[in-house]
């Protein structure tokens, strides 16, 4: 007779590959429909990302920042491909992960709204859209700051940096495990606002989009007195400098808002050219191909690779 607790550990086991898969297949199946049409167009994400990339591209075109840098840049291809496969493909991948760890917090009693410090819910529904939007933008900025921070963290985010010209679709280029950094974090802030995202959620993530574009993209733009809030090209452009303030593990750390930077004083635009070398000191040991960057967090770090 097989004992109850093997029973009971057969049956989470179950519960668990259950969740995982149907995560999985439905992340699939969403994209897939996305992809053909099938998705309403305001929670479409496939084409949504496509036709804001084709727009700001095409404003690259026509009016360049950098005007002898080519319509395709340095590393092009390679950051389109980026562009798709953390959106997309590594979203289906991950899905499950994150539905298993969903469970293994309500396993041990942590709920959604354990971590409520305001419950936006009964809120109108712009105000919601606003708070989310601050909210998970400090979140993804305190983040961005600890990539540069610590060592550990840095490894990863140096695929980010690795790139030599600025363009829309370095926006996406990023290791995948700076997923795996993000999205608890983020959670965490959806959890502190009642556990939910607004029912509109969609625009705060269109907005986001767009926005993370035109901060990478060879367009000089700086909304005017609005840079206070809003990040922009010329600020973030500094982000990616090769050389930092003396002293400095980084600056400009805003991803749609500027203010946080102003806030606690990590902004820097000495001059607006837009003329300088980007990138970090040993970034020549960045590999060139998706693979080689894939696996380059992972592998220990050489002496020489002292820029950290």
């Amino acid at each position: 007779m097989i004992s109850k607790p093997i029973i009971t550990f057969y049956s989470t086991m179950e519960k668990y590959l259950t969740a995982f898969t149907d995560a999985f297949m439905n992340s699939v199946l969403w994209t897939w429909d996305s992809i053909l049409f099938e998705v309403p167009w305001y929670m479409n994400y496939f084409w949504g990302l496509t036709i804001i990339s084709l727009l700001v591209w095409g404003l690259e075109i026509v009016f360049p920042w950098r005007k002898n840098q080519s319509i395709f840049r340095k590393d092009f291809g390679l950051d389109a491909f980026y562009m798709y496969f953390n959106f997309f493909v590594f979203t289906i991948v991950i899905s499950g992960v994150y539905k298993l760890l969903s469970l293994a917090f309500s396993g041990i009693g942590i709920q959604t709204k354990s971590l409520t410090i305001f419950d936006i819910s009964e809120l109108p529904m712009w105000l919601q859209l606003v708070i989310f939007f601050i909210i998970l933008d400090f979140v993804q900025w305190f983040t961005h700051m600890l990539l540069h921070k610590y060592h550990f963290l840095w490894k990863f985010h140096k695929i980010h940096h690795s790139v030599k010209e600025m363009g829309f679709a370095a926006h996406l280029r990023y290791h995948w495990m700076e997923n795996i950094f993000y999205k608890p974090l983020k959670t965490l802030g959806v959890m502190i606002i009642g556990g939910f995202e607004p029912e509109q959620a969609y625009i705060v993530h269109f907005l986001a989009i767009t926005i993370g574009h035109f901060n990478h993209a060879n367009i000089k733009i700086t909304w005017g007195p609005l840079k206070y809030i809003f990040n922009n090209p010329v600020m973030h452009l500094y982000h990616h400098s090769y050389t930092l303030p003396q002293g400095s593990f980084g600056v400009n750390f805003g991803i749609s808002l500027s203010l946080w930077d102003y806030i606690f004083k990590t902004n820097y635009i000495p001059e607006d050219s837009g003329k300088i070398p980007l990138g970090f000191p040993g970034d020549q040991h960045i590999p060139s191909n998706f693979g080689g960057q894939v696996l380059y967090g992972f592998k220990k770090m050489k002496s020489i690779d002292t820029e950290k």
